[in-house]
């Protein structure tokens, strides 16, 4: 049965229609991706689904157990809220609740009128129970455990939301919709800003999720990790695949020949019949006239089938060229250091890379990837070590913070200004092979996307003719149309390339060597991400079998996990006892509250509304005390198995 049915919709704004005749299903736990060209319409059609637009025509339909979760691309406003409050905002309704109940008791505790109290204990009463009945006892101690098992440390609990990573915050939003009970999800380029650690988690976090979810999403890694269909916004409609990323790709092109072939075929066929026709009229003869009627309603019904292959969508398609070679040792570091008054931001830090290498630079956010490439540039002098370029080298440098563009200068200008010596028709002819036509090349910088800003910088840096690309990000606010022409390019370019990327799907196609950075230096590994990932689950592998060397006393040791275990254990089926109890007295005190000499004596209410609140504040302890006790018996029959195995 469909957990999710569009049919038919069609969205516009004003004279601009975004979305026409789009139609599909979705099956409970299909894991489906979305893509297409930047203002295909993709998250137009999420905020349909959301609710957030109303189309035109057509409908939307959500299974009846269907419980829907969307995450945005931006998200988490309130930057002064800490991690836990913006979890806790999924529990809105219970917050409101628990805020009146409050009220309802301050009011019942200043001894009002017979007739108020009757009134306020009765909405006493429902408001109690409908805030049990909707977890409001555990909501406090779920939203706790959700983040602690994210990955979030206790401390980090009460950290604002702007202090937060981007890959924290994306776990924020999973948080909510996790706690919300969502089984449908709906997810805005999740992986924008994350370290490839956290896109891994993620990716994790999405093989292991029992429900259905669309995703859209640039990182054409990640969809083919994630996904298992495909759907493609284009020509205001969408296109279903079966298969991932890589697989729609394969279906696109094997349907694009069939559509030619077909178009083809059906134009010659046009042809050929209407040369029937011409010779039919030459002859003049008034059978002929029969059979020229006959071969023209063929050729209609013809026409009427023949359907054109869509054009490609335009997309960028340029060369990086070299103006001059340089020499074969392009850049030397050795024993490289950096702090910022504090600790070291990285330290023996030791690079090799030789003439037309391609090579990468990947780590954890924050770990200085980009301080490094600024030491290279010598905007950054380091602590210590030696970073040495090589004879002819020629720097060409993409910024994945954009800051180095001119806001208040014309597109125009901002290359002119750069190469003087360009024609204005020269400048023109390089806008427009990356999509600035016409009355674009007269925007303001300050005033284009990330993706436009994008272009600019790639244009500069194609125009530079460096003989060594120093890339930070570079595939960051561009579709996956200018990702391939930037692989393509690249791939192409006859100089040396040292490049700090997270797509995986780039560093699999390009890299001949790979550096990981991390505090005490820089790993290589000498292949593609797949190599590395090789060579990482051996390391994982073979690292308890060093560790494991000195010996040690097992039957010692298992005596020691056996003894923790059964105190783990008694200590949360006390707990577990202890909450039986709780629940039991609280039953009791609300069947008390129902009684009619009880409601009838105020001081009694007041006095049986405590009692109810000091053993909900109780009950929230055990079950934080519960929840911890818990995750620590789990990880003491994990590492008892572990010791077993």
């Amino acid at each position: 049965m469909a957990i999710l049915t569009v049919n038919n919709i069609t969205q516009s704004f004003g004279e601009e229609t975004v979305l026409r005749g789009v139609t599909f299903e979705l099956q409970k736990g299909e894991r489906v991706g979305l893509v297409g060209v930047n203002g295909s319409g993709k998250t137009t059609l999420f905020k349909v689904l959301t609710g957030e637009y109303t189309p035109d025509t057509g409908s939307v339909v959500f299974g009846k157990d269907t419980v829907l979760g969307y995450m945005e691309q931006h998200v988490c406003r309130d930057l002064e809220k800490t991690a836990f409050d913006e979890v806790m905002t999924v529990f809105s309704p219970l917050l409101q609740m628990e805020r009146e109940l409050e009220e309802v008791s301050a009011k019942l505790s200043a001894h009002p009128g017979e007739e108020e109290t009757q009134g306020l204990i009765l909405r006493q009463t429902e408001l109690n129970d409908r805030f049990v009945d909707g977890g409001g006892l555990t909501c406090r101690s779920r939203a706790r455990s959700a983040l602690l098992g994210l990955g979030f440390l206790e401390e980090q609990l009460q950290n604002p939301v702007g202090v937060l990573s981007g890959g924290q915050k994306a776990k924020l939003q999973l948080a909510k919709m996790l706690l919300s009970g969502a089984n449908l999800l709906l997810l805005d380029e999740p992986t924008n800003h994350l370290d490839i650690p956290s896109v891994e988690w993620l990716e994790d976090f999405l093989k292991n999720y029992g429900g259905a979810y669309i995703v859209i999403s640039h990182d054409r890694y990640f969809l083919d990790k994630v996904t298992g269909r495909t759907l493609e916004m284009e020509g205001k409609t969408v296109a279903s695949y079966k298969g991932s990323y890589s697989r729609y790709l394969d279906l696109k092109a094997e349907k694009r020949l069939a559509m030619e072939r077909v178009y083809e075929n059906t134009q010659r066929e046009i042809k050929r019949i209407e040369g029937i026709i011409e010779q039919q009229r030459r002859w003049n003869q008034e059978r002929n006239y029969v059979t020229i009627a006959s071969k023209q309603k063929q050729i209609d019904r013809l026409e009427a089938t023949l359907e054109k292959p869509e054009e490609d969508p335009e997309s960028i398609r340029f060369q990086f060229k070299a103006s001059r070679r340089s020499g074969d040792e392009v850049l030397t570091a050795e024993d490289v250091s950096l702090s910022f008054d504090g600790p070291k931001l990285f330290d023996h830090v030791n690079l090799e890379i030789r003439r037309g290498e391609k090579v990468f630079l990947i780590g954890p956010n924050g770990c200085g990837k980009t301080s490094l490439f600024k030491i290279l540039l010598g905007q950054y002098q380091p602590d210590g070590g030696l970073v040495k370029l090589g004879a002819g080298v020629d720097l060409g440098y993409y910024e994945q913070s954009q800051m180095s563009l001119h806001d208040e200068k014309t597109v125009i200008d901002e290359i002119w200004d750069l190469h003087p010596r360009m024609t204005q028709t020269e400048v023109r002819s390089a806008l427009a092979v990356f999509l600035f036509k016409g009355e674009d090349v007269f925007k303001p910088v300050g005033a284009l996307s990330g993706g436009e800003r994008a272009r600019v910088l790639l244009l500069k840096l194609m125009l530079s003719k460096a003989n060594f690309l120093l890339l930070d990000e570079p595939t960051n606010h561009l579709d996956i149309g200018s990702c391939q022409a930037l692989e393509d390019a690249l791939q192409g370019y006859d100089g040396t390339l040292f490049v700090v990327s997270h797509d995986r799907y780039l560093i699999n196609k390009l890299a001949d060597r790979l550096y990981v950075l991390g505090k005490d230096g820089a790993k290589l590994y000498p292949g593609n991400y797949d190599y590395y990932l090789e060579k990482r689950q051996e390391e994982a592998e073979a690292a308890p079998r060093e560790e494991a060397a000195p010996k040690v006393n097992l039957y010692k040791l298992r005596k020691e996990r056996e003894s923790e275990l059964r105190k783990k254990r008694t200590a949360l089926s006390r707990v577990e006892g202890q909450i039986e109890e709780n629940d039991r007295e609280r039953a009791a005190l609300a069947e008390k509250l129902e009684q009619p000499e009880v409601a009838a004596d105020y001081q009694a209410v007041t006095q049986t509304s405590q009692e109810i609140a000091a053993l909900e504040a109780q009950g929230e302890a055990l079950l934080q005390q519960w929840t911890q006790l818990s995750e620590e018996l789990e990880a003491l029959e994990e590492a008892a198995r572990e010791l077993d195995s």
